[in-house]
């Protein structure tokens, strides 16, 4: 019984290789993958781009930096996500936020993420029913953004990360749910100039995320790394008319955590790292290795960055119109698909809406819904 829970642990751990495309790839593995899942409807209609296009209240999650050039002065959504709906009906992403504008200068936000994983259960070695449980992961933010000057910003967010997995039974006595603070860093920048005497606005975004201690479940014996993650990003947007705007984004994506080694067995028939590094390191050792640990060198490195292009029209700031195309090379998992979405902004209220539709067959995001609500005062 116990057998199969740990089966279980290791089942979630291995998610990223669950939902890899490739079959002989080396998807880069971390616990709680669920930290780099798209929360919100409109980054998600963009292709998943979001580091450096105009501040939104999901600000708190794509690029901290940006929270401070909010306009609005009370703002808050809420977000929910059918996760892998052609193959369980009860895994669902959701997402709260909130943010409140001090000054001018300085904003500051809370979020929370949950990952509810569905219930599961527990049957004994002769297969008879032994109980029902559980499973979630959840992270919990507090923000802090504050403008260097009128172009730039800088943001930090605490973040509070529990995986319980396993769930809270004698049982299982051997495991307990998994506990970890990471932080995020974020800067942006912004410069507004006339392209063809059309007023545009350029942006750029740098945004690591999850810089954190490594996740246990059993009391610190197995360590897993957290999706430690760089992103890049820039975004262009121009007033075609005053009723009329379009706006284009790029963000480029990095894992900051060990490449999967090769193994060969040696002539006492043991499992031995023949190319690339051990990837049992520390989290520092961990972040600096990931620029040059890839077993075949410069050119898996550049395998391992993701790619989202996004473009949104806009009619009077009212009505959003979005489309994005996400790749990720095939031997790193090969997620690749188009997404669509559509944004409404009613007074103080805004829906977006995104739809998810692969390039590939078979995938197991495919028809991915989004749904996000939210006001802004102010």
């Amino acid at each position: 019984m116990r057998y199969a829970v740990f089966v279980l642990l290791i089942i979630f751990l291995s998610f990223n290789y669950l939902i890899g495309q490739g079959s002989n790839n080396r998807v880069i593995s971390t616990a709680i993958p669920f930290l780099t899942f798209t929360p919100d409807a409109r980054a998600a209609g963009l292709g998943d781009a979001g580091v450096a296009t105009s501040p939104d209240i999901y600000s708190i999650y794509w690029n901290n930096g940006k929270l401070a050039f909010l306009e609005q002065t009370i703002g808050a959504t809420l977000s929910y996500t059918p996760w892998l709906s052609n193959i369980t009906d009860d895994m669902f992403i959701g997402y709260a936020a909130a943010c409140y504008k001090i000054d001018s200068s300085q904003a500051v936000g809370i979020s929370l993420k949950h990952f509810d994983l569905g219930k599961f259960e527990i049957n004994d070695d002769v297969g008879s029913f032994v109980a029902n449980f559980n499973s979630y992961e959840t992270a919990i933010d507090v923000t802090y953004s504050r403008k260097l000057s009128s172009k730039i910003g800088l943001g930090l967010t605490g973040r509070y990360i529990r995986s319980d997995i396993p769930g809270q039974f004698a049982l299982l006595e051997d495991l307990q749910p998994g506990k970890t603070l990471a932080f995020d860093l974020g800067v942006y920048y912004r410069n507004r100039l006339n392209i063809a005497k059309k007023p545009t606005e350029f942006s750029f975004g740098l945004h690591i995320s999850n810089l954190g201690q490594k996740l246990s479940y059993d009391g610190g014996i197995q360590q897993y790394f957290i999706p430690t993650n760089l992103r890049l990003g820039a975004a262009l947007s121009s007033e075609i008319s005053p009723d009329h705007q379009v706006m284009f984004a790029i963000d480029l994506n990095k894992l900051l955590v060990p490449s999967p080694p090769i193994y060969s067995k040696n002539e006492q028939g043991e499992l031995v790292i023949a190319k690339g590094e051990d990837p049992n390191r520390s989290l520092l050792s961990g972040v600096w290795g990931s620029f040059s640990d890839a077993p075949d060198g410069f050119g898996e490195e550049l395998q391992e960055i993701s790619l989202s292009l996004g473009a949104e029209y806009s009619y009077k700031s009212k009505l959003f119109l979005r489309t994005g195309y996400f790749h990720e090379h095939e031997n790193k998992g090969g997620w690749k698909y188009l997404t669509f979405g559509v944004g409404i902004k009613v007074q103080k209220f805004m829906v977006d809406f995104s739809y998810l539709v692969p390039t590939v067959e078979n995938h197991p995001l495919a028809n991915t819904l989004r749904l996000s609500l939210g006001f802004a005062l102010g």
